[in-house]
């Protein structure tokens, strides 16, 4: 197998890069209005230190763009652990159980769990 059978095509690979800049610049934005509107929330919803959070809440409209424009995604998934991911999944099954909706309170406790500890 070739490497070129694995790589996508030149025009593939700058749609691809031009998602990901655009993808980029709208959490961006998001984050930025978050964090002014109520930046502990937004520290914990994003995943991000206080720090951080700082200077996006810091970053020009140009700056932004100039992030945004990395060929590197910049959000992340913050349910790292297959097992807050799957009990907060489940709450878009079209009927819950009462089981299924205590797994989703668990799920939400174990996620604010992470953020008490991150302050800490």
């Amino acid at each position: 197998m070739s490497d070129t059978a694995i790589l996508p095509h030149d025009d593939e690979r700058e749609q691809l890069l031009a998602e990901i800049r655009e993808v980029n610049l709208t959490y961006l934005m998001l984050a930025q209005r978050l964090i002014r509107a109520d930046k502990a929330e937004a520290t914990f919803r994003l995943g991000l230190t206080q720090e951080a959070a700082d200077l996006i809440a810091a970053l020009s409209p140009a700056q932004l763009l100039k992030l945004a424009s990395t060929n590197t995604l910049l959000c992340r998934f913050q349910a790292d652990d297959e097992m807050v991911f799957a009990l907060l999944a489940s709450r878009h099954a079209p009927q819950r159980s009462l089981g299924e909706a205590a797994q989703r309170l668990h799920g939400s406790i174990l996620m604010a769990s992470r953020l008490a500890q991150a302050a800490a």
